[in-house]
């Protein structure tokens, strides 16, 4: 609890909204043969030693609720409302309530737990709101539940005991919270209202950037190192640059290797951690491929420098990057320094700020791919969600869980076309209390078929998830070289770029239909309360293909940079979208934070200008191939004191939020944010401190038994091994023409005829250099006169 905090709930007024429980206080009862209270029930988990007690100590009445562990090795236990019709409070979609009890606990790890009754697939977990703080006296703990979602008509709760230790709780309360706001006013145009606006802006991106890291004092690392052009790496010129959106300058950065091709994540400090990057690019005969560094620096926004770690064990040319709930990094996959493929897992330890060596770090000896999406669960484990870079995804299924501790890989069943999910995205939903992943899109650059319009979601808090199908994407309009055209049938698009905003929706903007060619203009919103899409939103005018980025910034806006097609250009226009929200009248404002350094468990209380409706943190992005893994909208449920005065309710358990620096947004009844302000997760305790008589222990995390049932057993992991073999043509390029700068496609698009007429005027159509040089053979019978050129 933040300094200077009430233990116990803001001040009712006399006459409120009815109390929608039934039994409240526990004083009536329960049918013959039971020792629970009418409409109370047990529930709970895990392997732990507990008790259940109707007591006389209450704080008001003749009875209360005691829940008492003696012993845990995990799980809880809850007096929970009981799950029937009779019981069971009716809620209304779209409103959100007010629940309240009156509790004393010796411990912690307590937590004020909810589960919902959708109409169709019946009673669910929903969320945690809450660790109420230990007291010894009676307190009262209040906290106001996200909006309910569509589908769902009933909904229970109670305080669960995660840790031993004792509560003892007593009337209960659920209440309505009325309107909290006018309904919105357009203050643009109608069509800006509808779909908001793109505008390009007059300064260019110096660089040509694959990278892109929001760093936490609000500017944007774009890091390019070579940025694809061999000319730049032949002559030892490695490039980043810094955008300020507050004056809109550019200042490039001394760049120490070649970091093209990197992977990058925030540390919890805010140091941006860079690892691998680009040794060499294939050979013009097409015998070599791409060769990864073991190079590993760190960035540091407040002087714009890079320092170097100690090396990574291997190269890891596409590598992922995950922030676990301990601050530590782990990375994947990528090819090593002689062009295989890495099967090494590699760990930064936070606490010794270097990579651990090999034998310090579980090995299964897989080969993930290239820049595979791997997604923080709340346990602690990884879900990959089959998105990747290049070519087929993994054997099996294409999408699974990694359990680092057990050391074990499982399948998850459901993804489709997973050997088209090349350049696909895949993101936690927000909020990520709620475990939901969605991947869209994606293609294959070898095959190089017209990429899909798919949108599968998996739910991560079942017992045994796989992925559903969801809503196709939105079609949009395709330029293939002669022209925009609608799309039809299955076109949808590789490439493609998704951010989450903060009124909790997923904008999903850029993409192309084929290998690095064929830009698609197209975005929408996707809408996890009712997994549908709106389409038709304002489209970016620049092409974002190959090498795109597109990402939110904290004033709500959504940045986007880079296009690097198969002709080697680089698009340097830089585009900035504004959502429909912000035309949506004036926006409330944070006017205060008691403290910006944040605990786990901790509440902490903002002052705002006008009533808000709910409130989150928003990782900052780090996002280079359509992949951020780390991208999170984390709920802060409100504990609302006046008008003006909110609680933050900070979850207490870091797999959701991992360690770092957050994007604070308050959000009003209309989905309007306010700018973001900074603060900071995980770091100092004395924000925690108690007031005098208090307690300062934190609560541990809560987490659940999600995904514990899988259906598959584990795979069998592979001997230790040094690498796997990996085509040099694994980038989908036939090197043999023109420049390494150039991809001419291994495979053409299938409706391009095999003639080398009809390749040549697809080149030509998609500006592709005239009379390319061949280099050694040619395989693509792009020089049917044997001069020496293509074309």
């Amino acid at each position: 609890m933040t300094a200077g905090l009430l233990l116990t709930a803001p001040q009712q007024a006399a006459a409120g909204p009815p109390n929608l429980l039934t039994n409240p206080g526990f004083e009536t009862a329960g049918p013959a043969g039971s020792d629970m209270p009418s409409c109370w029930s047990k529930s709970g988990w895990g392997d732990n030693d507990f008790s259940f007690t109707t007591v006389a100590d209450a704080r008001t009445g003749t009875r209360a609720m005691r829940v008492q562990l003696t012993r845990r090795v995990s799980g809880d236990r809850k007096a929970l409302v009981t799950e029937t019709s009779a019981c069971a409070p009716g809620v209304t979609p779209g409103k959100q309530y007010d629940l309240s009890a009156w509790y004393r606990s010796d411990t912690p790890d307590v937590s004020v737990t909810v589960f919902r009754r959708d109409t169709v697939a019946g009673w669910q977990y929903w969320t945690d709101l809450q660790n109420p703080p230990v007291s010894a006296g009676w307190a009262r703990t209040q906290v106001r539940t996200p909006v309910v979602p569509p589908g769902t008509d009933k909904i229970a709760w109670g305080i669960s005991v995660y840790g031993v230790g004792t509560l003892t709780t007593d009337d209960y309360a659920m209440e309505e919270v009325g309107a909290t706001g006018p309904a919105p006013t357009c203050t643009g145009t109608p069509e800006e209202c509808a779909k908001g606006r793109w505008e390009v802006i007059p300064a260019k991106n110096p660089t040509r950037s694959m990278h892109a890291v929001v760093l936490k004092n609000g500017k944007v690392l774009l890091i390019a190192g070579s940025g694809n052009d061999i000319a730049q790496f032949n002559a030892g010129t490695f490039t980043s640059a810094v955008y300020d959106p507050a004056n809109g300058s550019f200042r490039t950065v001394p760049t120490p290797v070649d970091m093209f091709c990197s992977g990058h994540v925030q540390l919890s400090d805010g140091r941006v951690l860079v690892m691998s990057g680009n040794k060499g690019y294939p050979s013009a005969d097409g015998k070599i491929g791409y060769q990864g560094l073991k190079d590993s620096y760190v960035f540091d926004p407040a002087t714009e420098t890079y320092t170097r770690t100690n090396d990574m064990n291997g190269g890891h040319w596409y590598p992922s990057a995950t922030v676990l709930g301990n601050g530590d990094v782990i990375s994947f996959g990528g090819l090593k320094e002689d062009s295989t493929g890495n099967v090494t897992a590699e760990k930064f330890s936070a606490a010794q700020n270097k990579w651990l060596p090999m034998n310090e770090v579980n090995q299964t000896w897989s080969y993930w791919g290239l820049y595979p999406s791997m997604i923080l669960m709340q346990d602690g484990r990884l879900f990959y969600s089959g998105s990747h870079t290049f070519g087929n995804g993994t054997q099996g299924s294409g999408a699974s869980i990694y359990d680092y501790a057990a050391n074990t890989i499982t399948d998850v069943p459901g993804l489709r076309k997973k050997d088209e999910r090349d350049e696909s995205a895949s993101v936690l939903l927000p909020p990520a209390q709620d475990q939901r992943v969605l991947t869209i899109g994606g293609g294959n650059n070898e095959t190089n078929p017209a990429a899909n319009r798919i949108t599968d979601i998996i739910d991560l808090k079942k017992p045994s998830p796989g992925y559903v199908a969801g809503p196709d994407l939105p079609q949009g309009l395709v330029d293939t070289g002669a022209g925009k055209r609608p799309q039809t049938g299955a076109e949808g698009k590789m490439y493609v770029s998704a951010v989450l905003l903060p009124d909790g929706k997923v904008f999903e903007t850029g993409g192309g239909l084929h290998d690095r060619a064929d830009p698609v203009f197209e975005a929408s919103l996707f809408d996890p309360a009712t997994n549908t899409y709106q389409p038709g939103m304002a489209v970016d005018p620049i092409p974002r293909t190959y090498h795109s980025s597109a990402f939110l910034m904290p004033d709500g806006r959504v940045m986007s940079v880079g296009d690097n097609p198969g002709n080697g250009t680089y698009n340097h226009n830089v585009s900035i979208y504004t959502p429909p929200y912000l035309f949506k009248g004036p926006r409330p404002q944070i006017t205060s934070v008691i403290d910006t350094q944040w605990v786990y468990g901790d509440t902490q209380r903002i002052t705002v200008n006008r009533p808000v409706a709910k409130a989150e943190l928003i990782r900052p992005a780090a996002v280079t191939h359509s992949s951020d893994p780390n991208q999170r909208f984390v709920d802060l449920p409100l504990t609302v004191v006046n008008g003006t005065t909110v609680d933050l309710n900070v979850t207490s358990n870091p797999n959701l939020a991992p360690p770092g620096w957050y994007m604070l947004f308050a959000v009003d009844a209309n989905g309007v944010p306010s700018i973001a302000t900074w603060v900071h997760l995980g770091g100092p305790t004395a924000a925690a401190q108690a007031l005098a008589g208090g307690d300062d222990r934190s609560p541990a995390a809560h987490v659940h038994a999600f995904a514990d049932q899988l259906q598959a057993a584990p795979k069998k992991n592979p001997a230790p091994r040094d690498s796997v073999p990996v085509a040099p043509s694994v980038a989908g390029c036939d090197r043999h023409y023109g420049s390494v700068n150039l991809c001419v496609p291994s495979r053409f698009p299938a409706e391009v005829r095999n003639s080398a007429q009809d390749r040549c005027d697809w080149l030509a159509a998609h500006q592709y250099p005239r009379r390319m040089k061949v280099n050694g053979s040619d395989p693509l019978k792009l020089d049917p006169d044997g001069d020496g050129y293509a074309c």
